[in-house]
């Protein structure tokens, strides 16, 4: 219902003209639209995980709405030192892309040669460096994959009990358990591979097959070198994808993902974003004595002047987005509607 109001109020938004006002606006080109992306779909990652993969087509589509709608498409370094020194181009963009996963060598780099897109990715590394899939990931594509059965109780994957796998609830559970399993194991990155493949025999699913497709894993180093020559920019992303709240384990995290991703690419990263969104206060002066410069999080906003530089809002698109929405944050209307603008208001605001 909450949805259906919005859509409508959209819907007469623009039908008002006030998606164009605003996207116009001196309002608008004061700020930048930070986009958010995590991972096009190799097999059927968007029908499993919709809020994380994007079918090809439909970031196709959402590139066509920035060449249609004349937004300028800039690098997100570019575009924040842009903001800062108030030169923002009208209609300003940047582009990122999360965790690094081998769709974006395979298909999302075409995508944006081809419209002549900028591009971040915010690379983890941990796994760039070994040819499997991240474990928590695959174990719970391959039950998605056999949703319609029951995997019963196997010490060898760390399952206690039978477990029906038609709910998304039973099957993070049995996620849940194999990596508590793991966890108590210690197992290294390479054992927890061979539970999943000891997963994908029990569950009659190629192993192989899935290895070769590379379906949730990272781009090697190999492919990121080969993408930074290429002008796709690498920034920090930490090398095990998490954000410990223990200061020189955090500093571990960046200092040995920034030093994989200089070698890699022959430039020093100096802009982050935080893994799952997952950021504290505390953070900020660590980020900074570490010589980051800017940080992204996962809550939705236009960047300003007025933005603190080390917690960045940006628009994370999805599946279940429509391109009413995504109209809508692009042109900036959804970002004021959010402050608690009335819709009069906007019409007002709209002419500054």
């Amino acid at each position: 219902m909450r949805k259906r109001v919005r859509d409508n109020l959209l819907g007469a938004l623009k039908k008002a003209g006030v998606f164009e006002h605003v996207r116009d606006s001196r309002w608008r080109q004061r700020r930048l639209l930070i986009l958010c992306y995590h991972s096009l779909a190799l097999d059927e990652e968007n029908l499993w995980r919709p809020a994380q993969f994007l079918a090809p087509s439909r970031l196709r589509e959402r590139f066509e709405m920035l060449k249609q709608g004349g937004y300028h498409v800039i690098p997100l370094a570019e575009g924040l030192d842009r903001l800062r020194s108030n030169d923002l181009p009208p209609r300003s963009v940047a582009l990122t892309f999360d965790d690094g996963t081998y769709d974006f060598y395979k298909i999302t780099y075409q995508i944006l040669k081809e419209y002549e897109f900028p591009a971040t990715v915010y690379q983890t590394t941990h796994y760039s460096s070994r040819p499997m899939p991240i474990f928590y990931l695959i174990c719970s594509y391959m039950l998605w994959k056999r949703r319609a059965t029951v995997l019963h109780g196997f010490s060898s994957v760390g399952m206690k009990e039978n477990v029906a796998l038609d709910t998304t609830e039973d099957r993070e559970n049995a996620v849940g358990q194999m990596v508590a399993f793991a966890d108590q194991e210690q197992l290294s990155t390479e054992q927890k591979n061979e539970v999943a493949a000891e997963l994908a025999h029990l569950l009659d699913l190629d192993y192989q097959e899935l290895l070769h497709s590379r379906i949730l894993q990272l781009m090697n180093a190999h492919e990121i070198a080969e993408l930074a020559t290429a002008g796709i920019r690498f920034e920090l992303h930490t090398h095990r994808h998490r954000t410990p709240r223990d200061r020189t384990l955090f500093e571990r995290e960046i200092r040995e993902n920034r030093d994989l991703l200089q070698g890699m690419t022959n430039t020093c990263p100096t802009h982050f974003c935080y893994p799952s969104g997952d950021y504290d206060l505390m953070f900020l002066p660590w980020l900074a004595e570490l010589g980051v410069v800017s940080a992204t999080t996962c809550d939705p906003g236009l960047a300003s002047v007025s933005s603190q530089p080390l917690l960045l809002p940006r628009f994370i698109d999805t599946t279940g987005r429509t391109p009413l929405e995504f109209d809508s944050w692009l042109a900036g209307v959804s970002d004021l509607l959010s402050a608690g603008v009335s819709a009069v208001g906007l019409s007002k605001r709209s002419r500054l």
